[in-house]
């Protein structure tokens, strides 16, 4: 269409999506959106909505992006338990460690910020942890540990996994993240012996 800009969908939403990710919801304006992905504020609203609209749509594409690669690591829990785990743990370390994104999650950042923000991205983070807690009881089911056991461990884990981000956040080394997840890895690895 004549006079139309053309941009890419992908390359705008994942700049707007660094962009909340390193300022938050509340702390990134519509002219920091403007900036970060080359659009005016008109062509933010007539082509990907307003705030909240936009802020959902990075929310989900920073679930899926994640949460496909969580998946994929956790893939072998069945045969390798214990690496599988460690690889989903490495998923997050790998984000932490890249110069290119913002220390932290968004999820995360979201969860922490939920009684200031909309019902529908407060709704979006909570069923984003949810879908967290679900992949890991899934694939600690298929090792064979109890239901009881794999929930309680589905919860711990996705707590760590969100720490790690918060801490990465505040400035904590990787060894230390690193420590963290050993000490998480020790007690499944104690809990997998025992059904064995």
């Amino acid at each position: 269409m004549a006079g139309k800009k053309q941009f890419d969908v992908d390359v705008v939403l994942d700049a707007a999506m660094v962009q909340f990710w390193r300022a938050g919801y509340a702390g990134t304006s519509l002219d920091d959106l403007s900036s970060a992905t080359g659009l005016n504020r008109s062509s933010i609203y007539s082509s990907l909505g307003d705030k909240d609209s936009l802020y959902l749509r990075c929310l989900d594409r920073y679930a899926t992006r994640y949460g496909d690669r969580y998946d994929r690591a956790l893939s072998r829990a069945s045969k390798e338990p214990l690496r599988a785990i460690r690889e989903f743990f490495d998923v997050t370390l790998k984000r932490i460690a890249d110069p290119d994104l913002p220390d932290g999650c968004l999820v995360a950042q979201t969860a922490m910020a939920i009684p200031v923000l909309s019902p529908a991205i407060a709704a979006r983070a909570i069923e984003a942890l949810g879908a967290q807690r679900a992949r890991l009881r899934t694939a600690l089911r298929a090792t064979k540990l109890a239901d009881g056991d794999a929930a309680d461990f589905a919860v711990h884990l996705a707590a760590v996994n969100q720490s790690l981000a918060v801490m990465s956040r505040a400035g904590a080394s990787q060894k230390q993240l690193r420590t963290v997840i050993d000490i998480s890895m020790s007690a499944l690895s104690q809990a997998l012996h025992a059904r064995s």
